[in-house]
C-alpha cells in the first residue's frame, strides 16, 4: 500500500479526540491502522493514547478496542488472539482478524516489559506498536528508561550537580529481536512511506512483531506545535533515531543521511528539555551525546553491511 491509497481509507481514530495540538501519537496510530486489510482488534495500554481518545463517555475509535492497565496490553491481546484462534478452529469465526497493541514507552520499556516479553516468547500472532515520547508524559513528564541521556525531566531535573538524565536509553528493539521474533523495526512520522512499508510488513508477518516509533511530545519536550514533523526529521537526520529493521535476525539500515547528516545540536536546540545543553558549561554533555549517537549508528550500519544474522 502506498501513501495515496492509505489516506483514502476511513480513519481508525476519528477527529475530536483530546490529544495535544501537534502530538505525533494520532499520526502514528492512523498511519499504522491504514494498512490493515480486514477486521482488526486494538489493545491499548494506559497512557496518552488511551486517555485522550476515550474520555468517558466518548470514544474516538472506529475499530474494536480494549483498554488495559499500564502493564498488560500485550498479555490482554495475547488472550484475545488465543480466544480468536480457538473460535476459528471451531468454525464460529470465519474472518481473518489482525491484532495490534499500542503502548507508550512507560507502559512498554518499563511497566509492561514483562508482559511484552512473555507474549513474544509464546509466539502470539500480533503487532506491538510503541509510540515512544521518551518519558511518562501522561503523568507529568517523569523519566523512563526510554528517556535519552541529558534530557530534563521532572524526576531527573537539571540542577547544579546533575544535568538531566545520566543514563542512555534502553535498546528495546534489540531486546525484542533477541526473543527470536521474525520482524522488528524502528520508524518515524518524518518518513511516512517507510512507516507504511514497515507497518504492512509487521502486520502481515505471522507471529509477534514490534514497531518502535518516535513520538515527539509538545508538552514535555517543550517546542511549538507546528514543529513536530520537523523535530522528528531532525532526529533521523542527526542519527539520533536511525531508521532500520531486523527481519529474520538480519539488521537492515533503511536510511543513511550521509551528506545530509546534521549535528545532534540541530535536533536538541528546538526543544526546551535540552536548553541546558546549549550553555557553554554543558558543552561536554552535548559532545558526549553526539559521541554515543555516532557510535550506535555505526554499529547498526556495520551490522547491516555485514550480512550476518545477528539474532
Amino acid at each position: 500500500m502506498n501513501i495515496y491509497e492509505s489516506v483514502k481509507k476511513q480513519d481508525a481514530i476519528s477527529p475530536g479526540h483530546r490529544a495535544c495540538a501537534g502530538c505525533a501519537m494520532p499520526i502514528i496510530a492512523k498511519t499504522i491502522l491504514s494498512v490493515v486489510d480486514g477486521p482488526v482488534v486494538v489493545s491499548n495500554a494506559t497512557g496518552c493514547m488511551e486517555v485522550t481518545t476515550t474520555i468517558y463517555p466518548h470514544s474516538a475509535w472506529n475499530v474494536p478496542w480494549i483498554h488495559n492497565t499500564f502493564e498488560n496490553a500485550a498479555a490482554t491481546l495475547s488472550g484475545v488472539e488465543t480466544a480468536y484462534r480457538a473460535l476459528k478452529k471451531r468454525g464460529k469465526i470465519t474472518q481473518d482478524f489482525k491484532f495490534i497493541a499500542f503502548g507508550g514507552d512507560g507502559g512498554t520499556y518499563d511497566i509492561g516489559l514483562q508482559s511484552l516479553s512473555g507474549a513474544l516468547e509464546r509466539g502470539h500472532d500480533f503487532t506491538y506498536v510503541v509510540y515512544d515520547n521518551e518519558g511518562y508524559m501522561n503523568t507529568g513528564g517523569q523519566r523512563s528508561s526510554a528517556t535519552p541521556f541529558a534530557a530534563n525531566t521532572t524526576t531527573d531535573p537539571v540542577g547544579k550537580v546533575r544535568k538531566g538524565k545520566q543514563e542512555w536509553r534502553k535498546d528495546l528493539l534489540k531486546i525484542a529481536a533477541a526473543h527470536g521474533i521474525k520482524y522488528a523495526a524502528q520508524a518515524s512520522i518524518s518518513n511516512i512511506p517507510d512507516l507504511l512499508m514497515k507497518a504492512k510488513k509487521a502486520i502481515e508477518t505471522k507471529g509477534p512483531t514490534i514497531l518502535l516509533i518516535l513520538s515527539p511530545c509538545v508538552a514535555l519536550w517543550k517546542y511549538p506545535t507546528d514543529k513536530t514533523v520537523e523535530i522528528a526529521k531532525k532526529a533521523v537526520d542527526s542519527n539520533f533515531w536511525p531508521l532500520y529493521e531486523i527481519e529474520n535476525g538480519y539488521i537492515k539500515l533503511n536510511y543513511d543521511p550521509k551528506d545530509r547528516k546534521i549535528p545532534v545540536e540541530e535536533f536538541v536546540k528546538l526543544q526546551g528539555r535540552y536548553s541546558h545543553l546549549l550553555k557553554e558549561e554543558n558543552k561536554p554533555l552535548l559532545e558526549k551525546l553526539q559521541k554515543q549517537i555516532d557510535e550506535e549508528f555505526e554499529k547498526i550500519k556495520k551490522l547491516s553491511e555485514s550480512g550476518l544474522q545477528v539474532f
